[in-house]
Parts: C-alpha cells; sequence; structure tokens
C-alpha cells in the first residue's frame, strides 16, 4: 500500500510542477512569442515525464498483480492438498 501512495505522490507532486511552472511562465516579463515557446517546451517536458511515471505505475502495477496471482495459485494448491488429506 506504501508503494501505491509513493507513486501517486510522485505524480501528483509533477502536476504540481507543471502548474507552477505553467503560472510563473504566465506572469514573467516576457513576451507573448517567448511566453508560448517556453509553455510549448515546459508543457512537452510535463508530458514526457508524466508518460515515464505513468509507465512505472503500470509496471508495478503489473507486478502486484503477478505476485497476487502467485498468492492465489499457492492458497489454492494448498487448499487442494488440504482437502485431499481431510477426504484421504
Amino acid at each position: 500500500m506504501a508503494q501505491n501512495s509513493g507513486s501517486q505522490s510522485v505524480v501528483w507532486f509533477l502536476a504540481g510542477a507543471a502548474i507552477g511552472a505553467t503560472v510563473a511562465l504566465l506572469f514573467a516579463p516576457q513576451s507573448g512569442e517567448e511566453t508560448r515557446r517556453l509553455i510549448a517546451e515546459k508543457a512537452s517536458e510535463g508530458k514526457d515525464k508524466l508518460s515515464e511515471a505513468s509507465r512505472e505505475v503500470a509496471g508495478k502495477g503489473r507486478e502486484l498483480y503477478d505476485k497476487g496471482r502467485r498468492i492465489a495459485d499457492e492458497a489454492a494448491d494448498l487448499f487442494d492438498r488440504g482437502k485431499r488429506l481431510v477426504q484421504g
């Protein structure tokens, strides 16, 4: 559970950083063209970081699913062995 919380914290931190950077750029004393260029660059960087974070979260999700599946298979095997012992 703590791992999920950490991953979610990273995603929210990145989202907050992107929003903060955008607001800072909007209030910066630059020309409109420069500001638009900077916003486009930062949006692209944010998109890349968010994409990377989502891949990491998806990978963790697959790992946890596989681990849960193995545990469930082991539990089913133990249940079957116990059932055979009681019947047998």
